[in-house]
């Protein structure tokens, strides 16, 4: 089976490179990734679109709209993106929304991401109304930060997955990817699923930390109990995708925690047939087996 990563980062930000080098011990370059998606049988992979103007300013309210992948000019040919929003840019500056429109009609652009609890803005602000339009018009799903934020400067009102229902329920012509399962709020996230079909969640970002730990935590049946209660609760394998939030987690281990994880008759669709259906461009390059 070729595994479609649904969730990664190509993007400039001093954090990631730091955590990198320092804690996941990732290769964040090209060569890094393209490494370890050989390794483990990773064919394609959509980035979440990120920027930041100087060093260590992320979540920069300078960057502008659309945040895309600057890591490096070289972007590889399995290599897709969720453009990402600055609410800051998107209100201050009328250009932004005709920019976004552009590269969202760009074939390896796959659908948006929206950094709740980064910025302080809750997903019902009107300066993203304008985003659900194009959205809708152009058939694309809307990824959402859930959970915990990894930079210090994020609120957590914001990101808690109980925050988007006033969204996800104005729009139910949306597919709407609550990512890192809502983590640590599994259990809400679930609920978000069970009520409204239109609602996924990513598998990434669950740990952000090295290997030996991934391993370690792997043989703690707590945690393993814990993380997959949100699974076991909302038993749809159609609504969960794979993903790794490469660099924050080295690849092999990852892909094997989540293995664990998700019940083994689920993988096909979990690390998969899932991505297809839901970011539908990617149908137009790869084939569905």
């Amino acid at each position: 089976m070729q595994i479609i990563d649904t969730h990664i980062h190509f993007s400039n930000i001093h954090s990631f490179a730091d955590t990198a080098s320092q804690i996941s011990q990732v290769d964040y370059n090209l060569e890094g990734l393209r490494k370890g998606q050989a390794e483990q049988g990773i064919a394609a992979a959509i980035a979440m679109g990120l920027t930041e103007t100087e060093p260590g300013s992320f979540p920069d309210d300078q960057a502008a709209t659309p945040m895309i992948l600057d890591l490096d000019r070289r972007l590889p040919d399995n290599l897709y993106c969720c453009p990402g929003i600055n609410p800051y840019d998107l209100s201050r500056r009328p250009a932004a929304l005709a920019e976004l429109a552009l590269v969202l009609e760009q074939a390896r652009t796959v659908g948006i991401k929206l950094y709740a609890g980064y910025y302080p803005f809750p997903i019902s602000d009107p300066v993203f109304d304008p985003v659900y339009r194009l959205a809708a018009e152009m058939e694309l799903p809307v990824v959402v930060h859930g959970g915990v934020t990894y930079s210090p400067k994020g609120l957590l009102r914001y990101a808690h997955p109980l925050s988007f229902e006033e969204t996800i329920a104005a729009h139910p012509e949306l597919t709407f990817v609550i990512a890192h399962m809502g983590e640590p709020w599994g259990m809400d996230t679930a609920a978000l699923m069970s009520k409204h079909p239109h609602v996924h969640a990513d598998l990434s970002g669950l740990l952000v930390t090295d290997a030996a730990t991934i391993r370690r935590k792997a043989t703690q049946l707590e945690e393993r109990i814990r993380l997959r209660q949100p699974l076991l609760f909302e038993e749809r394998p159609d609504r969960w995708l794979f993903g790794s939030d490469w660099p924050l987690a080295p690849l092999g281990a990852y892909l094997a925690f989540i293995k664990e994880l998700v019940p083994e008759d689920w993988h096909q669709m979990v690390f998969r047939t899932n991505a297809l259906r839901v970011f539908s461009r990617l149908n137009r390059f790869m084939p569905q087996r």
